[in-house]
């Protein structure tokens, strides 16, 4: 999976999408990833990681690179979900 788009669950840290760069253990690190603080459109991560998100989806800003170290799930992303995820605004509360 190393250089495909990928969602992570971990431990305590929520749920990331973005590239995976390298894995070791339960440590991931990915580049270009944005938090997925709050999804609609789908029922479960699988869904998310097989046909997007929703608009109504809350996700954050881009950050350029994130270490997760208790990566307890990574599910590779297909085409349709990358799409989706990347294109979804990023949420502003303000």
């Amino acid at each position: 999976m190393i250089g495909k788009p990928v969602i992570i669950r971990t431990h305590s840290a929520g749920v990331h999408f973005g590239t995976l760069k390298q894995r070791e253990g339960k440590e991931a690190l990915l580049t270009n990833s944005r938090r997925i603080w709050y999804w609609e459109g789908a029922f479960t991560l699988s869904a998310v990681a097989m046909h997007g998100v929703s608009n109504e989806s809350k996700i954050s800003i881009e950050v350029p690179e994130i270490l997760l170290t208790e990566a307890i799930e990574i599910i590779p992303c297909s085409d349709k979900a990358t799409v989706s995820l990347r294109g979804i605004k990023a949420h502003d509360p303000k």
